[in-house]
């Protein structure tokens, strides 16, 4: 029961920091320009951190990839380019349309993809079983949670333009419509993490081998997709530092202190990826149905709660409020059908 105890409350920890890892951006002086935020974050997320953390979690982890060979490592990797991609469009859609609507939209996307492509690549036959249906119910809830969220979107857009004594239907489509495709493709192109992880078994066959059998066994999956994100997401900011002509701002003290605040935003990411795998095992069965379930929908309470916290609908209407509640709860009731779908399953 301890056990049990100490899992769940290290999940509602790793889920804390997935949610708010792009809380400290709010603290980041609106005139420094987005790669110059970003390009650390994604350095520090993706090479830096991993690269420290990597040698001392998991013990000869360069001879793991040696012996797992490049055809254990390619998809993982590549798939891991895509992840990057999704968040870096995350990150993009963050200045569209705040914390809390990227993070539902974002998420929303993530367990639809997430949940779907694994199943259909490997285990097609599934989808006629009762953990494939109900993870299908689970899917359909899900996209039927982001179009709310994305209804509630567009009803703030316009709510603020009318306060502003602009042209509603004019703004709307613009910034909004905008960071909401920005922020539903991020979400399908970063579950390419779950299907890169489901072409992960000669890595995990060769870490077992190791006899690296605990949390720490997924770790060196991690660390390669992790490795795949930095070649997309750092490219594309190097090249809008190269074509805004942005390199010099990182003399200026306002942008140090944004690379200082990259630094905290990526030690959240990153600690919520292990506190994840960490607090799942001690769940034993537990870790794949109940486990996700607890942190996908924490963490999307918590990205919400940080968007509301800073203001982020303080002038959205009262409408725009009522549906972004309840777009949040049919996502979490989302989740909580694909935790029943993963529990079948087991």
């Amino acid at each position: 029961m301890q056990e049990i105890f100490v899992g769940f409350s290290i999940l509602l920890l790793g889920a804390a920091c997935g949610g708010s890892f792009g809380l400290p951006s709010k603290f980041v002086s609106k005139d420094v320009p987005w790669e110059n935020l970003w390009g650390p974050f994604f350095l520090f997320a993706t090479l830096l951190l991993p690269l420290v953390a990597g040698p001392m979690l998991v013990p000869g982890l360069v001879a793991i990839y040696a012996k797992s060979g490049v055809s254990g490592l390619l998809l993982p990797f590549l798939f891991g380019v895509l992840w990057g991609l999704g968040s870096m469009t995350l990150g993009l859609s963050f200045a569209f349309i705040g914390l809390s609507l990227a993070y539902a939209i974002n998420y929303g996307g993530q367990i639809i993809v997430g949940s779907m492509a694994p199943m259909l690549i490997h285990t097609p036959g599934k989808l006629a079983t009762p953990s494939g249906i109900m993870v299908v119910i689970g899917v359909v809830v899900c996209l039927i949670g982001v179009t709310v969220c994305g209804r509630a979107g567009m009803l703030k857009s316009a709510h603020e333009a009318t306060l502003a004594g602009t042209d509603s239907t004019a703004l709307a489509p613009k910034g909004m419509f905008r960071g909401l495709i920005l922020a539903l493709l991020s979400g399908a192109l970063c579950a390419c993490w779950a299907v890169g992880f489901s072409f992960s078994d000669k890595i995990l066959e060769t870490t077992a081998a190791q006899e690296i059998v605990d949390w720490r066994q997924s770790l060196p999956v991690t660390f390669l997709m992790l490795f795949g994100g930095f070649f997309s997401a750092c490219s594309y900011c190097v090249m809008k530092l190269q074509r805004n002509k942005t390199w010099n701002r990182f003399y200026d003290i306002r942008v140090l202190f944004a690379v200082g605040i990259a630094l905290v935003m990526a030690i959240l990411h990153d600690a919520a990826v292990g506190l994840f795998g960490l607090g799942a095992s001690k769940l034993g069965t537990l870790g794949v149905s109940v486990g996700y379930t607890v942190f996908m929908a924490f963490a999307i309470i918590v990205g919400n709660f940080n968007g509301f916290l800073t203001g982020e609908w303080k002038n959205a209407g009262k409408q725009a409020v009522q549906w972004i509640g309840i777009g949040i709860t049919i996502l979490v009731i989302a989740v909580c059908l694909l935790g029943i779908g993963k529990g079948l399953d087991g």
